[in-house]
């Protein structure tokens, strides 16, 4: 595990993240690399912030879960930032996504923040 990453994603939900993401760029709002998805946490704007596991250096994302915790914003982590950044309609890769409005996948979206609460429980 990757020095930034605070917790283990099972793989089933990381898919379930990367389909909404999917959903999300065609209907809703995304903030896309490490300094909007900050400038949305701080604003309290993002309702979801999902993370590369594979950023390199760990200190260009380290922040993000702190200011979220901070913020109480969920946050979870995906497998690379190639797929992070496809998934969000990118021909490159990306470190960190904010979800800013979820269009009609709402509901998607709140069993995802709920399920990352059960695992933070843990």
């Amino acid at each position: 595990m990757a020095a930034h990453v605070k917790m283990e994603v099972p793989s089933d939900l990381k898919e379930k993240q990367l389909e909404l993401l999917d959903h999300v760029k065609k209907k809703g709002k995304l903030r896309v690399g490490v300094n909007e998805c900050t400038k949305a946490i701080e604003r309290e704007q993002a309702k979801l912030v999902l993370i590369a596991e594979d950023v390199s250096p760990p200190e260009i994302v380290m922040h993000l879960p702190l200011l979220c915790k901070e913020k109480k914003i969920p946050v979870s982590y995906v497998s690379t930032r190639k797929e992070l950044g496809e998934k969000a309609g990118l021909s490159v890769g990306s470190a960190a996504i904010a979800i800013t409005e979820e269009g009609d996948s709402k509901k998607e979206l709140e069993a995802i923040v709920k399920r990352l609460h059960e695992l933070n429980k843990q």
